[in-house]
């Protein structure tokens, strides 16, 4: 009867080891929560906001406007730019013009010049009117140089007006605010008619269709994973997702408070990150979750 009852307890505790046993090879590989890649969207211009689409909760779309800054006063200055670079463009042809002229009368009086010079040597004219002639035709070259100098002035003067312009455009067009991503806006940081500066946040967006669990492992199942490797996601203790591994720390830290590991003693752990689709929306940021390696097998 003893014999008997020994057995049985034997039995019970060989029982309960095993169960034991199934439960710690049932615990997952790593622990964790879930995040999303954020963006934090600013503003690129200085002014009053009269447009700002992002509301929160909402779904933005890549490349919508999302907000629109004032560029009244940018307009009215790439407005004058204008005007005062055609006029400069206007006054290339009447430049071009008056040098024709002192040309042609330079060539005049160049002829005046030699017959003089005959005249003068034959003793028919005084000195003195050859000399009036050199006189001009030395004014003449003069207002030639002065005129031929002002116009690649005035070629400058297009070149900085054209550039100003350009980088007129660049603000204007950087005023309209356009979404970067896919996404949910997450935090709106400003409102309409409120006035907004360059690199000021504008709102937070995060596209939330692709999560990543954020885990822990130990130094010792590090080398069992890789990038690229697919492993089981668990959410609320026992719903299965597919995910996959993206990235591995090349260096380890301290064991994050709010995190469990394998083994409960282990003071330093490698971060990774497991892509986990989310098209239905179930995922949340900061939700808790586990990753189990292909490896592991319940009991």
């Amino acid at each position: 009867m003893r014999q008997a009852t020994f057995s049985s307890m034997i039995g019970f505790m060989l029982c309960i080891l095993a169960f034991a046993g199934c439960q710690k090879s049932d615990r997952s590989d790593g622990y964790g929560n879930f995040e999303a890649t954020e963006i934090i969207v600013s503003s690129e211009a200085n002014g009053k906001l009269e447009l700002l689409n992002a509301e929160e909760g909402s779904r933005m779309a890549a490349g919508s406007i999302a907000a629109v800054v004032d560029t009244t006063q940018l307009h009215y200055t790439r407005t004058q730019l204008q005007a005062e670079r055609h006029s400069l463009a206007a006054k290339r042809p009447a430049l071009a013009a008056r040098i024709g002229v002192l040309l042609e009368e330079r060539r005049n009086m160049k002829r005046d010049d030699e017959r003089y010079r005959r005249l003068l040597s034959e003793g028919a004219v005084p000195s003195k009117q050859l000399e009036t002639i050199q006189n001009g035709i030395a004014v003449i070259d003069r207002q030639i140089g002065s005129l031929e100098t002002e116009n690649p002035g005035i070629a400058g003067e297009i070149s900085a007006k054209e550039a100003r312009i350009a980088q007129l455009d660049d603000q204007i067009r950087k005023s309209v605010v356009r979404n970067p991503v896919d996404g949910v806006v997450l935090t709106r940081y400003a409102e309409r008619g409120e006035l907004t500066s360059y690199g000021k946040p504008l709102y937070r967006i995060a596209d939330l269709q692709t999560m990543f669990l954020r885990v822990y492992l130990s130094g010792a199942q590090v080398p069992q994973v890789r990038i690229g490797q697919e492993v089981e996601v668990l959410i609320d203790g026992s719903k299965s997702l597919k995910g996959r591994v993206t990235w591995i720390s090349s260096k380890a830290e301290f064991t994050p408070k709010i995190i469990q590991t394998r083994e409960d003693r282990v003071s330093m752990v490698y971060a990774m990150k497991v892509q986990v689709n989310n098209q239905d929306g179930r995922l949340k940021i900061g939700m808790p979750g586990e990753m189990r390696l292909p490896t592991k097998r319940g009991s």
